[in-house]
């Protein structure tokens, strides 16, 4: 589990699972701007570097869950409304 620490102090001892996607890209994008200031040791570093490859896959799931939801609507010749996948495969 990811701890915080001096160089990392918003890196979040909570469970990805129980993040919502705001809170977790947010934590994403705190340790990646702090990753590139790069004045963290090199094994807190690596810790947060997991810990941001996790989130990342996180997030996207979140993203790709959301997507699967969306629809496009659009109307049939006869005026009726029908919905459909936004991006069909």
């Amino acid at each position: 589990m990811a701890k915080s620490s001096t160089f990392f102090p918003n890196m979040s001892n909570a469970q990805i699972k129980d993040l919502s996607f705001e809170q977790a890209l947010g934590e994403l994008e705190t340790i990646v701007r702090q990753l590139e200031n790069g004045s963290a040791p090199l094994a807190e570093s690596i810790s947060a570097y997991e810990r941001g490859t996790d989130l990342k896959k996180y997030c996207e799931s979140k993203l790709k869950e959301a997507q699967e939801k969306i629809e496009k609507i659009s109307l049939n010749p006869d005026g009726s409304i029908k919905t459909e996948p936004l991006d069909p495969q």
